[in-house]
Order: structure tokens, then C-alpha cells, then sequence
């Protein structure tokens, strides 16, 4: 396995929120890292990057030590012809914090497509998951909406491009910089143009592609979780919901909980798909308890055998 790992500031945003850089694999990838103590990990959505965390970061980063990659095909990082699947994404996730950082094991934090992924690299690496919070997941139901939906049929690929030209990207870059100058926030409206203006980018539009068809068909999701969270009974888990998300529906995080009773559920009034921008302090805190209250999972691949023996039953 070959990899490098060195700093490199590639934002103007203060040396410890600065992206860093690791050679993984031979690809690129970037990422946040700041702060001491137990290690979290956030693993942000569909077209999104490690720049959704940044303000829930800071507040984190003050006791953990927190990790924040842009995924293969997203933000900085790499977007190579190749595996975007969720378990593509969990083999580098691991690759980057056992192989370039030393990390044995973290709270697993994903929003979004991100919870997908953070679900997949719990059961695929049991080892490095010491607690489990899933962010208006993915994964655990079939609805989402119905953009993504159309973005899967055949030849979505070709129409894309129109919808995405980069004179809106410049004009709309305008428009949010006016606002802000101004002092008016609209987190979720800035969050929904971020990932909106990656996709005017030809590369970014490939791997985004890719990355929707591996999870989504015409008839909503394709990847469920469902069906394994049993799995998760021994990891303290936490789900966090917007009930006024209109990407995926709230319903699935009661049917998660059902499914896992001893899992903590966490429902956000007034929220939408992006709580973390929307309320950062709230969401920083409500995971800092999290992490004060719960002990870490301590599991290996005997521990995932016993437990799916233990079903076959």
C-alpha cells in the first residue's frame, strides 16, 4: 500500500481548518484535521465536501480530535475514472486513517450519502468504529428525492451539463457573496448552492454521476441497511433528523430507531437535510454528549461472526 501523507494549505481558512493532503492509493485526497482527544470522523454527502463541517468542526475540535476528508470524486480530492461505490468509499476511509493518519479507531460520523458510507466501513471494518452517528442518513429506506431520482435515468449524464453551466456558477457566487457581505444567512440555501456550483465542473460532474447511480435508480435507493443493523446492537448509535427534510424523509430515521431500539434518536424542529449548517452549536454539542455519555465499542471480526451466527439461528 503506498501512501504519503504532508501538510498543505490549499484555503485561506485558519492553518488548523487548512485542507491537508495524503497520496492514497496514488490519488489524492484532502482533508480537515484539528483539535485533541477521541477521534471523530465526518463524512460528509452526495457533491458535498469537508467544508459542510466547518462550523460544528470548530466547536468540536476543542475536546477531539476530528477528521474531515472530501471523499474521491468530491470536493479537492482526486475524481478518477473507478469504484464509487459505498464500499470503495469505506476501504479508503480506512486506508486514510489506519494507513496515513494511525488511527485505530473513531466515532463514525456521516450525513447524508455520508451515512451510507460510514455504515458500510462499521460493518465492512467492525474494528474502527468505536461509536456510530448517522445525519439524515442514507441507506435506511428507499424514498429520497425526486431530482436525484431523474439523475440516474440513462443519458442523465448529457443533460446535466446545460443545467450546470459555469456562468451561473459566477453569478450565483455573487449573489451568495452579497448576501453574506450583508450579514443575511440561509445556510441551507447555501449548502444547496455549494453543491450545486461543484457540479459546473466537468470532473466533479463524472464522479457525481457515478457516485448517484451506485446508490439511486429511477425508483429512489438501491442500498439498504435495513436488513443488518442488528449489527449494531453492541455500538452506541445516534440518529440525528431535520423533520423538515425534503431530500429524505424523516420517517426513515423513526424506522432506523425502531429497528435499533437502544440507539438514541435526535429529531431537529425545523430543520431541513443539512442540520449541521443549519445548527452547528446544537448539532456540536448534542454529539459531544453523545460521545461524553456512551462508552466506546470495542469489536473485531470474531465479535461480527458470533453476532451474525447468533441471527442465523
Amino acid at each position: 500500500m503506498h501512501l504519503v501523507h504532508r501538510m498543505r494549505t490549499v484555503t485561506k481558512d485558519p492553518m488548523p481548518l487548512s485542507l491537508r493532503h495524503a497520496k492514497i492509493h496514488g490519488h489524492d485526497v484532502r482533508y480537515r484535521m484539528a483539535g485533541k482527544g477521541p477521534v471523530i470522523l465526518l463524512v460528509h454527502g452526495l457533491a458535498g465536501s469537508s467544508r459542510t463541517w466547518l462550523e460544528a468542526l470548530k466547536i468540536l475540535a476543542r475536546d477531539h480530535t476530528v477528521v474531515a476528508p472530501d471523499l474521491l470524486g468530491h470536493g479537492e480530492s482526486a475524481k478518477p475514472v473507478g469504484d464509487y461505490s459505498l464500499g470503495a468509499y469505506a476501504s479508503g476511509l480506512r486506508d486514510l486513517l489506519v494507513g496515513a493518519l494511525g488511527i485505530e479507531s473513531a466515532t463514525l460520523v456521516g450525513q447524508s450519502l455520508g451515512g451510507g458510507v460510514a455504515m458500510q466501513l462499521a460493518y465492512q471494518h467492525p474494528e474502527l468504529c468505536e461509536r456510530l452517528v448517522l445525519v439524515a442518513s442514507g441507506g435506511l429506506g428507499r424514498e429520497v428525492s425526486w431530482l436525484l431520482r431523474a439523475l440516474t435515468l440513462p443519458g442523465a449524464e448529457y443533460v446535466i451539463p446545460p443545467l450546470f453551466p459555469r456562468f451561473a456558477r459566477r453569478a450565483g457566487d455573487k449573489v451568495v457573496r452579497f448576501f453574506h457581505e450583508r450579514g443575511v444567512r440561509a445556510p441551507h440555501i447555501a449548502e444547496m448552492w455549494s453543491a450545486y456550483a461543484s457540479l459546473t465542473e466537468t470532473p466533479n460532474r463524472d464522479a457525481f454521476v457515478r457516485t448517484v447511480r451506485a446508490v439511486i435508480d429511477p425508483g429512489g435507493q438501491t442500498v439498504s441497511a435495513r436488513d443488518r443493523l442488528y449489527l449494531a446492537e453492541s455500538v452506541p448509535t445516534l440518529i440525528v433528523w431535520g423533520d423538515r427534510d425534503d431530500i429524505i424523509p424523516v420517517a426513515h430515521a423513526h424506522a432506523a430507531h425502531a429497528l435499533l431500539p437502544s440507539s438514541r434518536l435526535e429529531i431537529f424542529e425545523g430543520a431541513g437535510h443539512f442540520l449541521h449548517v443549519e445548527h452547528p452549536q446544537r448539532f456540536a454539542e448534542l454529539l459531544h454528549d453523545f460521545i461524553e455519555t456512551t462508552k466506546p465499542a470495542h469489536r473485531d471480526v470474531g465479535t461480527l461472526r458470533a453476532t451474525l451466527l447468533a441471527r442465523a439461528r
